[in-house]
């Protein structure tokens, strides 16, 4: 018998949605089994944390195997928007919540979500861009910390 996962602490480097949902479907799933969860966002993944980019996410078309299209056809002008557009109309008919939605219900449920230290420099970023559920700006070090005896999961 294996013991039971009491710990997880998940790395969001994407800023897509298909990079972004994946890692917030985990934490809502790990909250819902009473496992401590905490997100940590990393280069491109800030945006699912940051104010004026949250609400913006798009799909990624260009070299998506899972969409099945020429990588040329990935590029064509419009169809990130389009994909896009037709993803939220499906993800809204099965009752998930857009991204500024989950994140905020996930911080609701006491995980913890956390900016990278190095991307925010790297990024010029400021803790007044994120929005107001994130709990600090940590280092690797300190993620390391509060990961900590639980599980890594990248995503």
């Amino acid at each position: 018998m294996t013991d039971k996962i009491e710990k997880v602490s998940i790395i969001v480097s994407k800023g897509s949605l298909e990079g972004i949902y994946p890692a917030l479907i985990m934490a809502n799933g790990a909250r819902a089994e009473g496992i401590e969860a905490n997100l940590f966002f990393t280069f491109f993944g800030l945006d699912a944390i940051h104010k004026a980019r949250h609400e913006h996410i798009k799909l990624a078309t260009v070299g998506n195997p899972g969409l099945h299209l020429a990588t040329w056809a990935g590029g064509l002008p419009g169809l990130s928007s389009v994909m896009t557009h037709y993803m939220a109309h499906k993800m809204e008919a099965l009752d998930i919540p857009s991204i500024p939605e989950f994140v905020e219900m996930i911080a609701d449920t006491g995980a913890g979500l956390y900016a990278c230290q190095a991307s925010v420099d790297l990024f010029g970023m400021e803790k007044s861009d994120f929005i107001d559920q994130v709990n600090g700006i940590i280092t690797v070090g300190e993620f390391y910390d509060l990961a900590a005896g639980g599980q890594i999961i990248f995503t």
